[in-house]
C-alpha cells in the first residue's frame, strides 16, 4: 500500500560476505571443539522463529463513508468505489500485522455476496477467503494455529438504537441473536468462535456505535473510530486515507501487544437464540426435533460448541427450497 514502505531506518541488513563469515568462524569453533554435528546458529535461529498467522475477518458497513447501500450493493452507484475503500482499509490492517511481524496473514472477505474484496491488491502471500455458504461463516479457515485476529469494517447489533446499517449477521431476517440468554453483535459470535480455538481479537475499526459496543462485550483493545454514528444512514466520516493510516497503526500496535489480549470463551454448551421478522420462519425451523420455539418469531437451539452454532446459523441464513447449483 502506497505510503507504508520501509525506511532504510527500520531494517537490518547483514551484507552477504558478513554472513559467509560469522558461519565460516561458526564452523571453524564447532570443528575444533568436537561440535561439528550440533546445528548451525542460523538452523537454530530458523528452528526458533515459528509462524506468526493472523486472521482478518472484512464486513462493509464500518468502512469510511459507508451509510446507504449505494456503496454496500453491487449496482450501487457508489459500490465500485467503496469496495476499493474497503479493499484499502484491510491491505492496511495486512500491512500493519506485517509490520508487527506476521508471517501468515488469511483475510475473509464477510460482507454481501462476499466477493466485495479486490483481491489483486493485496501482498502476493496472503489468503484470500471468499463467497459463501461456508463452515464458519465470517470467520472461515481460522483455526488453532492463528495468533490474533482483526475485525475490519465491522458494525453496531441489530439490537442497538445507534449505529450505521446496524444488524446481526442477517438484516433482512434476523431482529435479534443471543448467545446463552445475551443478544450479541457479531463481533461478540465471531469472538466467541475465534475463542473456542483459542485465538484472541485485538483490533476492531468501524463507527463509534460498533467500537463501543464492541470494545463494551469483548474488553477494550487497539481500535479506529472510522465515522461518528449520525443515524442508521448517515455519519460524519473520516476520508478514506486518515482511516487507512489509523487502521494501519491500529493493527501494527494490535499484534504487536497480541499477549494482552485474552482468547473470548463462552460457557458451552452455546444456546443460540434468533428472532426472526418473519413468523413463519420460526414455525418452520421449529419443525427440527432440536430446535424450540420461544415466541412467535423465536426459536432457540442448543450447541455442543461454537463451531455447531456456527453451522446452524449458516444453515439458517442460507437454506432455501429453491436452491439452485
Amino acid at each position: 500500500m502506497r505510503g507504508y514502505r520501509l525506511k532504510s531506518s527500520d531494517r537490518i541488513v547483514v551484507q552477504p560476505w558478513r554472513r559467509w563469515g560469522l558461519g565460516v568462524a561458526a564452523a571453524a569453533l564447532a570443528g575444533m571443539c568436537g561440535l561439528a554435528s550440533l546445528p548451525s546458529a542460523s538452523a537454530a535461529n530458523t528452528k526458533a522463529a515459528a509462524p506468526l498467522k493472523v486472521y482478518i475477518s472484512v464486513d462493509m458497513e464500518g468502512i469510511a463513508g459507508v451509510v446507504t447501500g449505494d456503496q454496500l450493493i453491487p449496482g450501487g452507484f457508489e459500490y465500485e468505489r467503496f469496495r476499493r475503500f474497503m479493499t484499502d482499509e484491510a491491505v492496511a490492517a495486512v500491512r500493519g500485522a506485517q509490520a508487527a511481524g506476521a508471517t501468515e496473514v488469511v483475510v475473509s472477505d464477510s460482507h454481501g455476496n462476499g466477493e466485495s474484496l479486490l483481491i489483486e491488491l493485496f501482498p502476493k502471500d496472503v489468503r484470500i477467503v471468499r463467497s459463501w455458504p461456508r463452515h464458519g461463516e465470517m470467520m472461515a479457515g481460522l483455526d488453532s494455529s492463528f495468533a490474533a485476529a482483526l475485525f475490519v469494517g465491522y458494525h453496531a447489533s441489530t439490537t442497538n438504537p445507534k449505529g450505521v446499517r446496524a444488524h446481526t449477521i442477517s438484516s433482512a431476517h434476523f431482529t435479534r441473536v443471543g448467545l446463552n440468554g445475551t443478544a450479541i453483535t457479531e463481533a461478540e459470535l465471531n469472538a466467541a468462535y475465534a475463542g473456542a480455538l483459542g485465538v484472541p481479537v485485538v483490533f476492531a475499526s468501524g463507527d463509534d456505535a460498533a467500537i463501543t459496543e464492541i470494545t463494551a462485550r469483548l474488553g477494550n483493545m487497539e481500535s479506529v473510530v472510522t465515522k461518528k454514528t449520525l443515524g442508521f444512514h448517515s455519519a460524519e466520516t473520516l476520508t478514506p486515507a486518515a482511516a487507512v493510516e489509523k487502521i494501519y497503526q491500529g493493527a501494527l500496535s494490535a499484534v504487536a501487544h497480541r499477549d494482552q489480549r485474552k482468547p473470548y470463551v463462552v460457557s458451552t454448551p452455546v444456546t443460540l437464540d434468533i428472532s426472526f421478522k418473519s413468523y413463519t420462519a420460526a414455525e418452520i425451523v421449529s419443525y427440527l426435533r432440536s430446535v424450540e420455539r420461544t415466541d412467535a418469531h423465536s426459536i432457540r437451539f442448543v450447541g455442543r460448541d461454537m463451531a455447531e452454532v456456527m453451522d446452524f446459523i449458516v444453515f439458517l441464513d442460507y437454506y432455501s427450497p429453491e436452491m439452485a447449483p
